[in-house]
Protein backbone atom coordinates (compact mmCIF):
# COMPACT_ATOMS: atom_id res chain seq x y z
CA UNK A 1 0.00 0.00 0.00
CA UNK A 2 1.38 3.01 -0.95
CA UNK A 3 2.75 6.14 1.92
CA UNK A 4 0.09 9.10 1.56
CA UNK A 5 2.58 12.17 0.94
CA UNK A 6 2.37 14.64 4.23
CA UNK A 7 0.58 17.74 3.23
CA UNK A 8 3.49 20.73 1.73
CA UNK A 9 3.18 23.52 4.50
CA UNK A 10 3.80 27.66 2.84
CA UNK A 11 3.07 30.59 4.98
CA UNK A 12 1.04 31.68 1.98
CA UNK A 13 -0.27 30.16 -0.36
CA UNK A 14 -1.83 31.81 -3.99
CA UNK A 15 -4.82 30.06 -5.94
CA UNK A 16 -4.28 32.00 -9.50
CA UNK A 17 -0.73 32.61 -10.91
CA UNK A 18 -2.28 35.75 -13.57
CA UNK A 19 -0.92 39.18 -12.96
CA UNK A 20 -2.64 39.81 -9.55
CA UNK A 21 -1.11 36.38 -7.66
CA UNK A 22 2.39 36.74 -9.09
CA UNK A 23 2.18 40.20 -7.65
CA UNK A 24 0.96 39.25 -4.07
CA UNK A 25 3.53 36.69 -4.00
CA UNK A 26 6.52 39.28 -5.11
CA UNK A 27 5.49 41.44 -1.97
CA UNK A 28 4.56 38.72 0.33
CA UNK A 29 8.35 36.95 -0.77
CA UNK A 30 9.90 40.71 -0.09
CA UNK A 31 8.34 40.30 3.18
CA UNK A 32 9.96 37.04 3.89
CA UNK A 33 7.45 35.43 3.82
CA UNK A 34 7.33 31.58 1.99
CA UNK A 35 4.94 31.44 -1.34
CA UNK A 36 3.40 29.01 -3.51
CA UNK A 37 1.31 29.55 -6.50
CA UNK A 38 -1.15 27.13 -7.79
CA UNK A 39 -2.45 27.23 -11.16
CA UNK A 40 -4.28 24.96 -13.35
CA UNK A 41 -2.88 26.39 -16.89
CA UNK A 42 0.60 24.34 -18.19
CA UNK A 43 2.12 27.85 -18.61
CA UNK A 44 2.28 31.54 -16.68
CA UNK A 45 0.31 34.44 -18.14
CA UNK A 46 -2.03 33.01 -20.67
CA UNK A 47 -4.28 36.35 -20.62
CA UNK A 48 -1.23 38.88 -19.99
CA UNK A 49 0.66 37.42 -23.52
CA UNK A 50 -2.63 38.00 -25.59
CA UNK A 51 -3.75 41.51 -24.22
CA UNK A 52 -3.04 44.69 -26.33
CA UNK A 53 -2.87 42.94 -29.29
CA UNK A 54 -0.09 40.55 -28.03
CA UNK A 55 2.08 43.80 -26.49
CA UNK A 56 0.72 44.25 -23.58
CA UNK A 57 -0.98 47.49 -22.31
CA UNK A 58 0.13 47.10 -18.55
CA UNK A 59 -1.15 50.16 -16.87
CA UNK A 60 -2.73 53.93 -17.43
CA UNK A 61 -0.68 56.48 -16.45
CA UNK A 62 -4.24 58.11 -15.45
CA UNK A 63 -5.54 55.44 -13.60
CA UNK A 64 -7.48 56.56 -10.58
CA UNK A 65 -11.11 55.40 -8.47
CA UNK A 66 -13.06 57.12 -11.74
CA UNK A 67 -12.44 54.67 -14.39
CA UNK A 68 -13.65 51.47 -12.20
CA UNK A 69 -17.05 50.36 -11.99
CA UNK A 70 -17.79 48.60 -8.29
CA UNK A 71 -21.29 48.49 -6.20
CA UNK A 72 -19.09 50.36 -3.35
CA UNK A 73 -17.08 52.81 -6.03
CA UNK A 74 -15.02 53.75 -3.09
CA UNK A 75 -13.33 50.20 -2.34
CA UNK A 76 -10.02 50.66 -4.75
CA UNK A 77 -9.27 54.19 -3.74
CA UNK A 78 -6.81 52.54 -0.78
CA UNK A 79 -4.89 50.11 -2.80
CA UNK A 80 -4.87 52.17 -5.99
CA UNK A 81 -3.47 55.17 -3.61
CA UNK A 82 -1.04 52.72 -2.47
CA UNK A 83 0.58 51.51 -5.52
CA UNK A 84 -0.23 53.91 -8.34
CA UNK A 85 1.06 53.42 -12.21
CA UNK A 86 4.22 55.16 -11.63
CA UNK A 87 4.99 52.07 -9.48
CA UNK A 88 4.74 49.64 -11.63
CA UNK A 89 6.48 51.79 -14.29
CA UNK A 90 9.36 51.78 -12.19
CA UNK A 91 9.93 48.18 -11.98
CA UNK A 92 9.28 48.10 -15.72
CA UNK A 93 12.09 50.26 -16.56
CA UNK A 94 14.31 48.35 -13.86
CA UNK A 95 14.27 45.05 -16.07
CA UNK A 96 15.06 47.62 -18.78
CA UNK A 97 11.55 46.78 -20.98
CA UNK A 98 11.42 49.27 -23.90
CA UNK A 99 7.67 50.53 -23.71
CA UNK A 100 5.45 53.32 -25.57
CA UNK A 101 2.17 55.17 -24.58
CA UNK A 102 -0.13 54.92 -27.58
CA UNK A 103 -3.12 57.12 -26.43
CA UNK A 104 -5.41 58.14 -23.31
CA UNK A 105 -2.15 57.12 -21.18
CA UNK A 106 -2.66 53.74 -22.32
CA UNK A 107 0.94 52.07 -21.72
CA UNK A 108 2.47 49.41 -24.19
CA UNK A 109 5.30 47.05 -24.66
CA UNK A 110 7.25 48.16 -27.56
CA UNK A 111 8.11 44.13 -28.38
CA UNK A 112 6.12 41.08 -26.49
CA UNK A 113 3.56 40.75 -23.41
CA UNK A 114 6.17 38.13 -22.88
CA UNK A 115 8.60 40.83 -21.53
CA UNK A 116 5.97 41.14 -18.82
CA UNK A 117 5.25 37.79 -18.11
CA UNK A 118 9.14 37.18 -17.75
CA UNK A 119 9.52 40.12 -15.20
CA UNK A 120 6.79 38.89 -12.90
CA UNK A 121 8.85 35.01 -12.98
CA UNK A 122 11.85 36.66 -12.47
CA UNK A 123 10.51 38.89 -9.64
CA UNK A 124 9.11 35.66 -8.58
CA UNK A 125 12.13 33.85 -8.47
CA UNK A 126 14.17 36.35 -6.53
CA UNK A 127 11.98 35.76 -3.56
CA UNK A 128 12.09 32.27 -4.20
CA UNK A 129 8.13 31.55 -4.63
CA UNK A 130 7.32 28.38 -5.66
CA UNK A 131 4.70 27.60 -9.21
CA UNK A 132 2.68 24.30 -9.28
CA UNK A 133 1.68 24.30 -12.84
CA UNK A 134 -0.54 22.13 -14.45
CA UNK A 135 -2.28 21.44 -10.69
CA UNK A 136 -6.17 21.39 -10.57
CA UNK A 137 -7.74 22.50 -7.15
CA UNK A 138 -9.99 19.53 -5.65
CA UNK A 139 -11.05 20.87 -2.19
CA UNK A 140 -10.31 24.03 0.42
CA UNK A 141 -10.85 23.71 3.61
CA UNK A 142 -10.22 25.75 7.10
CA UNK A 143 -8.37 23.85 9.56
CA UNK A 144 -8.18 26.17 12.63
CA UNK A 145 -9.48 29.83 12.70
CA UNK A 146 -6.88 30.85 15.21
CA UNK A 147 -3.54 28.51 15.32
CA UNK A 148 -1.53 28.00 12.49
CA UNK A 149 -2.28 26.26 9.44
CA UNK A 150 -4.97 27.39 9.05
CA UNK A 151 -5.83 25.93 5.47
CA UNK A 152 -6.00 22.63 3.45
CA UNK A 153 -6.31 22.71 0.08
CA UNK A 154 -6.53 19.09 -1.67
CA UNK A 155 -4.79 19.67 -5.56
CA UNK A 156 -3.70 17.11 -8.20
CA UNK A 157 -0.09 18.05 -6.92
CA UNK A 158 -1.01 16.76 -3.71
CA UNK A 159 -2.12 18.30 -0.68
CA UNK A 160 -1.13 22.20 0.79
CA UNK A 161 -1.42 23.36 3.77
CA UNK A 162 -0.90 27.39 4.44
CA UNK A 163 -1.45 30.28 7.40
CA UNK A 164 -3.01 32.61 4.54
CA UNK A 165 -4.78 31.70 1.75
CA UNK A 166 -5.02 34.16 -1.53
CA UNK A 167 -7.92 33.67 -3.89
CA UNK A 168 -6.77 35.71 -7.16
CA UNK A 169 -8.29 32.94 -9.65
CA UNK A 170 -9.32 35.63 -12.27
CA UNK A 171 -13.05 35.87 -13.75
CA UNK A 172 -14.78 33.81 -16.77
CA UNK A 173 -13.54 36.08 -19.41
CA UNK A 174 -12.42 34.24 -22.58
CA UNK A 175 -12.75 30.74 -21.49
CA UNK A 176 -10.34 29.27 -24.11
CA UNK A 177 -7.15 30.20 -22.00
CA UNK A 178 -8.61 28.45 -19.04
CA UNK A 179 -10.94 31.17 -17.30
CA UNK A 180 -13.28 29.78 -14.93
CA UNK A 181 -16.06 30.22 -11.84
CA UNK A 182 -13.83 28.69 -9.36
CA UNK A 183 -13.08 31.85 -6.66
CA UNK A 184 -16.70 32.68 -7.01
CA UNK A 185 -17.62 29.33 -5.93
CA UNK A 186 -15.14 29.33 -3.02
CA UNK A 187 -16.39 32.61 -2.30
CA UNK A 188 -19.91 30.98 -1.48
CA UNK A 189 -18.38 28.02 0.07
CA UNK A 190 -17.72 30.23 2.78
CA UNK A 191 -21.18 32.61 2.66
CA UNK A 192 -19.74 35.79 0.75
CA UNK A 193 -21.82 37.45 -1.06
CA UNK A 194 -20.69 37.87 -4.95
CA UNK A 195 -22.29 40.86 -6.83
CA UNK A 196 -23.90 39.17 -10.14
CA UNK A 197 -21.19 38.81 -13.25
CA UNK A 198 -21.72 39.53 -16.67
CA UNK A 199 -19.06 40.03 -19.60
CA UNK A 200 -17.93 43.68 -20.30
CA UNK A 201 -15.35 45.46 -22.43
CA UNK A 202 -17.14 42.97 -25.40
CA UNK A 203 -18.90 44.21 -28.50
CA UNK A 204 -22.69 44.96 -28.62
CA UNK A 205 -24.92 42.41 -30.97
CA UNK A 206 -28.18 44.90 -32.18
CA UNK A 207 -31.51 42.76 -32.50
CA UNK A 208 -33.96 42.20 -35.50
CA UNK A 209 -33.86 44.45 -39.14
CA UNK A 210 -30.50 46.41 -37.15
CA UNK A 211 -28.54 43.31 -37.51
CA UNK A 212 -29.14 42.79 -41.66
CA UNK A 213 -29.36 46.63 -42.17
CA UNK A 214 -25.80 47.78 -40.31
CA UNK A 215 -23.91 44.19 -41.44
CA UNK A 216 -23.27 45.38 -45.07
CA UNK A 217 -21.24 48.02 -43.30
CA UNK A 218 -18.92 45.48 -41.09
CA UNK A 219 -14.85 46.54 -40.86
CA UNK A 220 -16.01 50.36 -40.92
CA UNK A 221 -14.56 52.59 -38.50
CA UNK A 222 -16.28 55.88 -36.75
CA UNK A 223 -14.94 58.38 -34.57
CA UNK A 224 -18.11 58.93 -31.90
CA UNK A 225 -18.91 59.71 -28.90
CA UNK A 226 -21.04 56.84 -27.78
CA UNK A 227 -23.13 56.97 -24.20
CA UNK A 228 -24.55 54.61 -21.62
CA UNK A 229 -26.15 55.23 -18.27
CA UNK A 230 -25.13 58.38 -18.49
CA UNK A 231 -21.19 57.68 -19.14
CA UNK A 232 -19.62 59.46 -22.03
CA UNK A 233 -16.70 57.90 -23.99
CA UNK A 234 -14.91 59.35 -27.61
CA UNK A 235 -13.34 56.81 -29.58
CA UNK A 236 -14.05 54.84 -32.30
CA UNK A 237 -16.78 52.36 -33.15
CA UNK A 238 -16.20 48.98 -35.03
CA UNK A 239 -19.08 47.76 -37.27
CA UNK A 240 -19.26 44.21 -37.33
CA UNK A 241 -21.12 41.20 -38.80
CA UNK A 242 -23.78 41.11 -36.37
CA UNK A 243 -23.27 44.91 -34.18
CA UNK A 244 -21.00 47.25 -32.96
CA UNK A 245 -16.99 46.47 -31.75
CA UNK A 246 -14.13 48.73 -31.38
CA UNK A 247 -13.13 50.71 -28.20
CA UNK A 248 -15.85 52.78 -27.69
CA UNK A 249 -18.40 49.91 -27.86
CA UNK A 250 -16.12 48.12 -25.28
CA UNK A 251 -15.85 50.88 -22.90
CA UNK A 252 -19.40 51.67 -23.28
CA UNK A 253 -20.43 47.87 -22.34
CA UNK A 254 -18.92 48.21 -19.20
CA UNK A 255 -21.37 50.66 -18.51
CA UNK A 256 -24.75 48.64 -20.06
CA UNK A 257 -27.05 46.22 -18.21
CA UNK A 258 -29.44 44.29 -20.48
CA UNK A 259 -32.50 46.71 -21.51
CA UNK A 260 -30.49 50.04 -21.49
CA UNK A 261 -30.39 52.21 -24.22
CA UNK A 262 -26.88 53.40 -26.06
CA UNK A 263 -26.95 56.71 -27.55
CA UNK A 264 -24.24 57.04 -30.73
CA UNK A 265 -22.97 60.87 -31.84
CA UNK A 266 -21.22 60.13 -35.49
CA UNK A 267 -20.19 63.63 -35.77
CA UNK A 268 -18.62 64.97 -32.64
CA UNK A 269 -16.81 67.25 -33.75
CA UNK A 270 -19.90 69.35 -35.32
CA UNK A 271 -22.29 70.81 -32.12
CA UNK A 272 -24.73 71.19 -34.43
CA UNK A 273 -25.20 69.32 -37.37
CA UNK A 274 -28.96 70.91 -38.43
CA UNK A 275 -27.12 74.23 -38.43
CA UNK A 276 -23.70 72.96 -40.32
CA UNK A 277 -26.38 72.17 -43.48
CA UNK A 278 -28.26 75.60 -42.77
CA UNK A 279 -25.47 77.40 -43.24
CA UNK A 280 -24.41 75.31 -46.50
CA UNK A 281 -27.62 76.49 -47.73
CA UNK A 282 -26.99 79.64 -46.94
CA UNK A 283 -23.69 79.90 -48.94
CA UNK A 284 -26.21 78.63 -52.00
CA UNK A 285 -24.18 74.82 -51.79
CA UNK A 286 -26.30 72.47 -54.21
CA UNK A 287 -24.80 69.18 -53.39
CA UNK A 288 -27.18 66.19 -52.60
CA UNK A 289 -27.58 65.96 -48.72
CA UNK A 290 -25.78 62.33 -48.45
CA UNK A 291 -22.65 63.56 -50.74
CA UNK A 292 -22.63 66.73 -47.83
CA UNK A 293 -22.79 63.92 -44.82
CA UNK A 294 -19.66 62.51 -46.72
CA UNK A 295 -17.64 65.37 -45.57
CA UNK A 296 -18.31 64.42 -42.25
CA UNK A 297 -18.58 60.52 -41.91
CA UNK A 298 -17.43 57.69 -44.36
CA UNK A 299 -19.53 57.94 -47.39
CA UNK A 300 -20.86 54.09 -46.28
CA UNK A 301 -22.24 55.17 -43.72
CA UNK A 302 -23.96 58.37 -45.05
CA UNK A 303 -25.61 56.36 -47.60
CA UNK A 304 -27.23 54.19 -45.27
CA UNK A 305 -28.74 57.33 -42.82
CA UNK A 306 -29.71 58.84 -45.72
CA UNK A 307 -31.44 55.90 -46.69
CA UNK A 308 -32.80 55.27 -43.79
CA UNK A 309 -33.84 58.36 -42.21
CA UNK A 310 -33.76 60.72 -45.32
CA UNK A 311 -35.45 59.72 -48.35
CA UNK A 312 -34.55 62.04 -50.87
CA UNK A 313 -32.08 62.38 -53.45
CA UNK A 314 -32.72 66.10 -53.70
CA UNK A 315 -30.27 68.64 -53.59
CA UNK A 316 -29.85 70.96 -50.44
CA UNK A 317 -31.59 73.76 -51.57
CA UNK A 318 -34.66 72.00 -52.45
CA UNK A 319 -34.89 69.22 -49.21
CA UNK A 320 -37.71 69.96 -46.01
CA UNK A 321 -35.87 71.44 -43.78
CA UNK A 322 -38.04 69.37 -41.51
CA UNK A 323 -36.81 66.34 -43.22
CA UNK A 324 -33.21 67.46 -42.72
CA UNK A 325 -34.10 67.80 -39.27
CA UNK A 326 -34.62 64.75 -38.27
CA UNK A 327 -31.77 62.91 -40.07
CA UNK A 328 -29.50 65.33 -37.96
CA UNK A 329 -31.16 63.97 -35.21
CA UNK A 330 -30.65 60.36 -36.05
CA UNK A 331 -26.83 60.93 -36.67
CA UNK A 332 -26.08 62.82 -33.87
CA UNK A 333 -28.35 60.88 -31.51
CA UNK A 334 -28.51 57.88 -32.71
CA UNK A 335 -30.16 55.54 -29.95
CA UNK A 336 -30.41 51.91 -29.87
CA UNK A 337 -31.41 49.21 -27.22
CA UNK A 338 -28.56 46.37 -27.91
CA UNK A 339 -30.05 43.01 -27.65
CA UNK A 340 -26.89 41.85 -25.87
CA UNK A 341 -22.80 41.92 -25.54
CA UNK A 342 -20.87 39.30 -27.58
CA UNK A 343 -20.25 37.36 -24.18
CA UNK A 344 -17.63 35.60 -22.35
CA UNK A 345 -15.48 33.90 -25.51
CA UNK A 346 -14.83 37.38 -26.07
CA UNK A 347 -14.85 40.04 -23.13
CA UNK A 348 -11.58 41.21 -21.46
CA UNK A 349 -12.78 41.16 -18.63
CA UNK A 350 -15.89 40.00 -16.16
CA UNK A 351 -17.93 42.60 -14.44
CA UNK A 352 -19.52 41.93 -10.60
CA UNK A 353 -17.54 39.24 -8.62
CA UNK A 354 -16.81 38.61 -4.82
CA UNK A 355 -18.55 42.03 -2.96
CA UNK A 356 -16.35 44.09 -1.77
CA UNK A 357 -18.48 44.68 1.64
CA UNK A 358 -16.82 41.12 2.06
CA UNK A 359 -13.28 42.40 1.90
CA UNK A 360 -11.09 44.77 3.78
CA UNK A 361 -10.28 47.88 1.26
CA UNK A 362 -6.95 47.86 2.54
CA UNK A 363 -6.06 44.39 2.98
CA UNK A 364 -8.22 42.70 0.70
CA UNK A 365 -9.05 39.99 3.50
CA UNK A 366 -11.83 38.91 3.71
CA UNK A 367 -14.25 40.05 6.62
CA UNK A 368 -15.74 36.28 7.63
CA UNK A 369 -12.87 33.99 7.25
CA UNK A 370 -9.16 35.28 8.95
CA UNK A 371 -6.40 34.52 6.37
CA UNK A 372 -8.41 34.67 3.09
CA UNK A 373 -7.83 37.09 0.43
CA UNK A 374 -9.74 37.81 -2.76
CA UNK A 375 -7.60 39.90 -5.23
CA UNK A 376 -7.21 40.71 -9.23
CA UNK A 377 -10.63 40.12 -11.40
CA UNK A 378 -12.50 38.04 -9.00
CA UNK A 379 -13.64 40.79 -6.60
CA UNK A 380 -15.93 43.27 -8.00
CA UNK A 381 -14.51 45.98 -8.85
CA UNK A 382 -13.82 46.32 -13.00
CA UNK A 383 -11.52 48.67 -14.94
CA UNK A 384 -12.23 50.73 -18.30
CA UNK A 385 -10.23 49.65 -21.24
CA UNK A 386 -6.78 50.81 -21.46
CA UNK A 387 -4.87 48.75 -19.15
CA UNK A 388 -6.90 49.77 -15.67
CA UNK A 389 -7.48 46.14 -15.09
CA UNK A 390 -3.72 45.18 -15.21
CA UNK A 391 -3.15 48.02 -12.73
CA UNK A 392 -6.14 47.03 -10.28
CA UNK A 393 -4.46 43.74 -10.49
CA UNK A 394 -1.09 44.96 -9.79
CA UNK A 395 -2.35 47.64 -6.84
CA UNK A 396 -4.65 44.79 -5.13
CA UNK A 397 -2.03 42.25 -5.14
CA UNK A 398 0.57 44.83 -3.72
CA UNK A 399 -2.61 45.44 -1.22
CA UNK A 400 -2.76 41.89 -0.10
CA UNK A 401 1.33 41.19 -0.72
CA UNK A 402 1.87 43.63 2.04
CA UNK A 403 0.05 41.55 5.19
CA UNK A 404 -0.33 37.48 4.05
Amino acid sequence: MAQLKEPIHTDVLIIGAGGAGMMCAIHAGRRGRHVTLLDHAEKLGGKILISGGGRCNFTNTGASPAQYVSQNPHFCKSALSRYPSSEFVAMVESHKIAYHEKKLGQLFCDHSAQAIVTLLERECANVEANFELDCSVQNVEVISETESPRFKVQTSNGTFTSDSLVIASGGLSIPKIGASGFGYQLAKQFNLKVVDRAPALDGFVLQGTSVQTFCALSGLSVDCTITCNGVTFRENILFTHTGLSGPAALQASLHWYTGNEVKINLTPDVPDLFAWFMQKKKEGNKSLVKNLLSEMIPSRLADLMCELHFPSALPLPDVSEKALKVLCEKIQSWTFVPGGTVGYNKAEVTRGGVDTNELSSKTMESKKVKGLYFIGEVVDVTGWLGGYNFQWAWASGFAAGQVV
